[in-house]
């Protein structure tokens, strides 16, 4: 079974925490893939019945609107950091790993909206798999390193700055 009824559900964290507002986009964003790879079980079995349409609905609207939003905001608040710190070939990784990801994102949208329309059969396993392993290694190297080498030494105003600008682009 697909469901997608915790997808947007998520800690009650504000933009006037903008490092840990970016954790709990990954917890999201973590939840979507989970969802993704359930989606493309469901649908190799079921095919484009009700559940899988429905899961792919809220797969695409995560993916198309929230995951940009955060791509963005990690490369204007904190790649810029890590290059500042002398951490430009981490930023240059995440950088690269933001356009395969949105290359990626583009063939596995495709199979989605077909199967969201109905006349799919959802997206082949080997690619989300790939999708989500690629998300993994570099949520893994934001939380270990760039996220604490940006926020290291930031004041109350710059903090505060980050959290508005990422907010106003959200209306």
């Amino acid at each position: 079974m697909v469901t997608s009824a915790l997808l947007h559900a998520g800690p009650a964290v504000g933009f006037d925490q903008p490092f840990e507002m970016l954790l709990a986009c990954h917890e999201r964003v973590q939840r979507s893939l989970e969802l993704l790879l359930r989606l493309q079980a469901h649908a190799a079995t079921h095919g484009a019945d009700e559940q899988a349409r429905d899961a792919a609905r809220d797969v695409l609207r995560y993916f198309d609107l929230a995951g940009p939003k955060h791509h963005e905001d990690e490369e204007r608040h904190v790649l810029p950091r890590l290059r500042a710190t002398g951490l430009g070939a981490l930023a240059d990784r995440l950088a690269a790993d933001h356009a395969e990801m949105g290359r990626q994102w583009a063939a596995l949208r495709t199979a989605l909206e077909a199967l969201r329309d109905g006349s799919g059969q959802g997206p082949d396993a080997a690619a989300c798999q790939a999708y989500a392993a690629l998300y993994a290694g570099h949520m893994a190297a934001e939380e270990g390193e760039a996220f604490p080498a940006a926020a290291w030494q930031l004041d109350a105003a710059t903090l505060a700055a980050m959290g508005t600008e990422m907010a106003a682009r959200r209306r």
